[in-house]
C-alpha cells in the first residue's frame, strides 16, 4: 500500500517502539506557545471543569498517557490544548485547537502534530460557512493563504497523509493541510514556521473582524457545535485509543474534548 493511504496501525506495526520523547517535547512546546498567544487574544478565559483530573492521565495498564486541558470565554467557545499516546512506543497526538463564538465570521483554528513514528501535521481554518456557495468568504479568508499553502503542499520532505474516516476527509477545505515526513528537526522546523505564519494570520483576521448581526448568531452557533460534536466523534483515533483504554473511558473521553458541557451551557439555538 501507497504510504499515503497507510492506517495509523499499519505504521506503528512497522516501527511500534520508537522512543519520540523528543518530538514531544518539540511538538508540545509549540503547540503550548500557541495556545497561550491564542488564550493572551481572548481575556477571561476559564478552565473549563471538565478538565478536573485530566490534566495528565493515564490507560488502565499504563500504555497510553495524556494531558487535557480547555478553557472557554468571550469570543472564544473551546480553546482546547492536548495530547495523547506513548512516548516511549511510537505514537502521540497532539493538539491546539480554537473554536470561536458565533460574534464573527472567522474560521476556526485547528492545528495537530503527530507521530507514527513518522511526523504527522494536520492544519486547517475551519469554515463557518459552505465554501461550495459562499465565493466572498472564499476569497476572503482562503486566497490569502493559498500560495503558502501550495508552498508546503509541494514541499519534497512531506507527502499527503490521507484519513481513512470519511467525515474527517470531508472536513477537507482549500486551507486543510494532512502531511506526513520524516521525523527530523529540519521538518519540525519547516512546520514550525507555517504554524506561527499561520497563526499570525489567524490573529490578524480577529483584529479586523467585524461582529456578525445578532439573527444570525444562533444559526451560526448550532452549525459550529454540529460540526465540532461529529468532528471527535469520528474521529479514527478513537478506535485506536479504545483498544487501549475500552469503550467507556473513551467515549467519555470524546465527550469531554468535544466540550459537551460546554456546548450545552452557552446554546443559544
Amino acid at each position: 500500500m501507497s504510504s499515503d493511504t497507510k492506517t495509523l496501525d499499519e505504521f506503528l506495526a512497522e516501527n511500534p517502539n520508537v522512543d519520540v520523547s523528543k518530538a514531544w517535547e518539540r511538538c508540545w512546546g509549540i503547540l503550548s506557545d500557541v495556545k497561550e498567544r491564542i488564550a493572551a487574544r481572548f481575556p477571561g478565559m476559564e478552565k473549563d471543569p471538565s478538565c478536573t483530573g485530566r490534566e495528565y492521565y493515564t490507560s488502565p495498564n499504563k500504555e497510553f498517557e495524556g494531558s487535557f486541558n480547555a478553557w472557554s470565554g468571550p469570543g472564544c467557545e473551546w480553546l482546547v490544548n492536548s495530547w495523547i499516546g506513548n512516548r516511549k512506543a511510537s505514537i502521540l497526538d497532539m493538539n491546539a485547537t480554537a473554536f470561536l463564538g458565533p460574534e464573527t465570521d472567522v474560521p476556526h483554528f485547528v492545528m495537530v502534530f503527530g507521530t507514527v513514528p513518522k511526523l504527522f501535521f494536520y492544519f486547517d481554518f475551519t469554515p463557518r460557512t459552505n465554501l461550495l456557495t459562499d465565493p466572498e468568504y472564499l476569497k476572503k479568508y482562503y486566497d490569502e493563504d493559498n500560495q503558502d499553502y501550495i508552498a508546503l503542499r509541494g514541499h519534497e520532505n512531506f507527502q499527503w497523509a490521507v484519513s481513512h474516516g470519511t467525515y474527517m476527509r470531508a472536513l477537507n477545505n482549500p486551507s486543510t493541510q494532512s502531511l506526513s515526513a520524516e521525523l527530523t528537526d529540519e521538518n519540525i522546523d519547516i512546520l514550525e514556521a507555517y504554524a506561527y505564519k499561520a497563526l499570525d494570520r489567524w490573529l490578524g483576521w480577529l483584529d479586523r473582524a467585524e461582529p456578525l448581526p445578532q439573527e444570525v448568531r444562533a444559526e451560526r452557533q448550532r452549525q459550529d457545535h454540529i460540526m465540532r460534536r461529529l468532528g471527535y466523534e469520528l474521529d479514527p483515533m478513537n478506535k485506536l485509543a479504545e483498544n487501549v483504554f475500552g469503550k467507556e473511558m473513551i467515549d467519555d473521553l470524546v465527550t469531554t474534548r468535544m466540550g459537551a458541557g460546554q456546548m450545552a451551557r452557552s446554546k443559544l439555538y
